[in-house]
């Protein structure tokens, strides 16, 4: 870390704190040239995956994307802003944790259809019918068999 006063890089960590919601970390910090203190707060950064779409062009992950999908899946249906807040959450952390700098679409979308069967058959269909494009009645009521063996 280098001294904000001198640019020195060495430096010693004199105290070092959680902060109150345990999500970053205050370091004190001493600079051995100088002998300035100074204070610096280290936080994790997440890097979401680039979404590859089905054109082919790259996107940054949006979480607001996904709310407001999920929100109009989820429109007149008995489900919370809170449970969807968690929902986009949940999706979130499986991206996550995949580990991946890259990520098509359409797994994407698998998660999303995994997470709404859970929640709300009806916002399932309704998404499902928009992320694989339904052309006839006949996909409708293949979706809904297949959540009925379910």
């Amino acid at each position: 870390m280098k001294c904000p006063f001198c640019q020195h890089t060495n430096t010693q960590v004199i105290d070092t704190r959680l902060s109150e919601e345990n999500n970053s970390i205050r370091r004190r910090r001493r600079c051995l040239a100088c002998d300035r203190r100074f204070s610096t707060l280290e936080t994790v950064e997440m890097r979401m995956p680039l979404i590859i779409k089905r054109t082919g062009e790259k996107a940054l992950f949006d979480p607001a994307k996904l709310y407001t999908s999920l929100s109009r899946a989820l429109h007149k249906r008995p489900i919370d802003s809170e449970t969807i807040e968690e929902t986009v959450a949940t999706i979130e952390t499986r991206l996550y944790h995949l580990g991946v700098k890259e990520i098509p679409s359409q797994i994407i979308g698998d998660i999303i259809l995994a997470e709404l069967a859970h929640l709300d058959e009806v916002a399932y269909v309704r998404f499902a019918s928009v992320y694989k494009s339904f052309h006839d009645v006949s996909e409708f009521t293949q979706v809904i068999a297949a959540l009925n063996k379910k």
